[in-house]
């Protein structure tokens, strides 16, 4: 046997207790997630309860609604956006749109659909970033409720009335609705599309009754224009900055709801490049909020939503390494010719992952009324590669946070693709 033959023979003991002990977290922590589907089918019973008592909501105050809409380079979209909200059945708002320094004709095509329309109010400044061009829109809003979503975001004729059904009490402070992709021309974007289900639909109906939402999409959210002014608007220095306020809304003592109902059909990124920078900007948004609020990660006098925040950390920010860590291992381990399970072991290990993705995800859709999206179920082989991807783009954003390296926004270029059809009102009975 050779030095390199010996010395790798001598590594196999360490690399196989490193594999367990990596692998356990991930295998822990994973039958936890499990607790998503009881949650999940717990909200709509609960939801149907409500309906069926006619529960007052906010909506029936018929309160008025500023919907702000910050554009940067927007021109292929935003006509669509609007058109969509001016189609709305909820006729008591207000719409204010946010030209942030645009260098195409964003601004140009905003002026011309303000012209035609005097519910809509154009705002301009110089190119400062998203959570500036919110709060201008915030300082010049005049509803009682603040709605914000992207300029690429279309609207059903049902989502305001939706978001407003989502305020049940005075103890509400945000709601966040169910954005979906609009643009299934894609391998990528169906794969994005048919996750979102599991990973979007039933994970935040899960967190929402254990009262831990952790954030309203900026693609499609609201909160009332008192608890803004209370708890102050969007900070200007973070690339999370709807993450960050929906943190400071639970700080504040307020809770946060997900109605599914609310729906808003937006972009996905359409090319590995443009999902990659997405994803690790939305990964150097967690970590900023972290840094920003990390006396209330497992803090238990912000009660259940800062022991939600240890487990939050473990699980978005520490397993995605160890992932990376395991699959490193485990080639280390395959090149010594040892399997480190047996064939059988990874095969059960293998149809178990697949029956439980499955089953997650027919539940899902199930709830969500999106029975149609079964035709992308091919796209299940994609997933463990995609859950590779997403751990890599946050050892990316560790990496860049902690060389301090420039944040920069990275907005999805458009392509203006639109490939559903938003639900007709047929189809949206009152939820």
């Amino acid at each position: 046997m050779s030095w390199f033959e010996s010395s790798f023979a001598a590594a196999l003991p360490g690399a196989q207790l490193l594999l367990l002990a990596l692998g356990l977290p991930i295998l822990v922590f994973g039958l936890v997630k499990l607790l998503v589907l009881p949650l999940s089918v717990w909200f709509e019973v609960r939801a149907a309860m409500r309906r069926r008592r006619e529960a007052p909501t906010l909506h029936d105050e018929w309160p008025s609604v500023s919907i702000i809409v910050p554009a940067y380079n927007e021109a292929t979209v935003i006509e669509n956006c609007v058109r969509s909200i001016q189609l709305t059945r909820y006729d008591r708002y207000e719409v204010i749109l946010v030209d942030d320094g645009s260098t195409d004709n964003t601004a140009e095509l905003m002026a011309g659909l303000a012209a035609g329309d005097a519910r809509i109010r154009v705002l301009t400044q110089a190119n400062a970033g998203k959570g500036a061009a919110l709060n201008l829109g915030i300082r010049n809003a005049t509803g009682d409720v603040l709605m914000f979503v992207d300029a690429d975001g279309i609207f059903s004729r049902y989502t305001v009335e939706k978001m407003l059904q989502g305020f049940e009490d005075g103890r509400t402070g945000a709601v966040c609705g169910d954005d979906r992709p609009v643009n299934l021309n894609r391998a990528q974007t169906r794969m994005l599309a048919f996750i979102s289900h599991v990973g979007t639909g039933m994970v935040r109906r899960a967190l929402t009754v254990i009262g831990c939402l952790p954030i309203v999409s900026g693609n499609i959210g609201a909160f009332p224009r008192k608890v803004v002014e209370e708890i102050g608007p969007f900070r200007e220095d973070t690339v999370g900055e709807d993450l960050e306020l929906t943190w400071r809304v639970h700080k504040a003592g307020y809770r946060v709801v997900f109605t599914p109902r609310a729906l808003v059909y937006a972009e996905s990124p359409s090319t590995i490049r443009a999902l990659w920078r997405q994803r690790v900007r939305w990964a150097r948004g967690l970590l900023q909020t972290m840094a920003v609020h990390k006396g209330m990660i497992g803090n238990l006098r912000h009660g259940r939503f800062g022991a939600y925040l240890l487990f939050n950390a473990i699980t978005m920010v520490v397993l995605p390494v160890v992932q990376i860590l395991v699959l490193l291992d485990l080639a280390f381990l395959l090149a010594l010719g040892y399997s480190p399970l047996g064939g059988d072991a990874w095969a059960f290990l293998g149809w178990l992952g697949i029956i439980v993705t499955l089953v997650l995800t027919v539940c899902a859709l199930g709830m969500n009324r999106a029975w149609k999206d079964l035709r992308h179920i091919w796209v299940l082989p994609l997933i463990p590669l995609y859950s590779v991807f997403t751990s890599l783009t946050m050892v990316a954003a560790l990496n860049q946070e902690l060389r301090r390296k420039e944040a920069r926004w990275n907005k999805l270029t458009r392509t203006g693709i639109v490939s559903v059809t938003v639900p007709a009102p047929r189809a949206e009975a009152r939820a």
